[in-house]
């Protein structure tokens, strides 16, 4: 939830009519964005171990790093809560909804659309995203794992992990606005279907996939590789 309300807020406070931030541009989107994910890491962390996201969730149970028997209850409670997220964001910028009569820029406040609509090479770029992700997510843990008597630098793993998502958007998200992240996706626009937005224009269920299953097949080839690459011991 905590995700979504940052994530999809900033990108609100660019794309609609006479926010503050109105057209401050991809930078800013993709800061917020990292942000939004620092935040809701630290806020979970040391009660999931900060899963904001089904394809990380999947891409540990792959490699042994994360109970197979979790993965439902996960999954529903990441859709779940960035459904949730996006209905606050929805609210916070109510005024803004009627004013904006972009109902692309309205749809891109929830979910990700692609600068150039390929479906089938959208999801390679997505793939490739969540691959570089959970490559990330692995690697940072082992740096730090390095000195365990360093609690500072535990600590400081859900600011490289935003350091991180605000690198992949910067670098990768151009494309496809970087979904990297099905439940990011799936919930938000769930949300643009239910919800009473006038003027707000088809939800775009058409390529609703693309964000789903790119980052799933990413999250899990990006941890394989990780083990491969490196070696991890199973949790459980």
């Amino acid at each position: 939830m905590l995700l979504i309300i940052l994530g999809d807020g900033v990108v609100a406070n660019v794309l609609l009519h006479r926010s503050k931030g109105q057209n401050s541009g991809w930078i800013v989107i993709t800061a917020g964005w990292g942000l939004a994910v620092m935040v809701g890491a630290y806020s979970v962390g040391a009660i999931s171990g900060a899963h904001l996201n089904p394809a990380v969730t999947l891409g540990l149970a792959s490699v042994g790093q994360f109970d197979w028997a979790a993965v439902p209850a996960y999954i529903i409670a990441q859709i779940a809560g960035a459904f949730v997220g996006a209905v606050v964001v929805w609210l916070a910028y109510l005024p803004h909804w009627e004013i904006t009569e972009d109902k692309a820029a309205k749809l891109g406040v929830f979910s990700t659309i692609p600068a150039v609509r390929k479906p089938f090479l959208n999801m390679i770029t997505e793939a490739i995203g969540t691959f570089v992700l959970l490559v990330g997510v692995l690697a940072i843990p082992s740096v730090q794992n390095l000195n365990p008597s360093h609690g500072f630098a535990r600590g400081f793993g859900p600011f490289l992990v935003g350091l991180l998502v605000f690198s992949i958007g910067l670098s990768l998200g151009g494309s496809t606005g970087y979904a990297i992240n099905p439940a990011r996706d799936f919930g938000p626009r769930l949300a643009h279907f239910l919800l009473p937005i006038r003027g707000k224009g088809d939800s775009d269920w058409n390529y609703a996939w693309v964000p789903f299953v790119g980052p799933i097949i990413g999250g899990v080839a990006g941890a394989l590789f990780y083990r491969w690459l490196w070696g991890i011991s199973p949790t459980n």
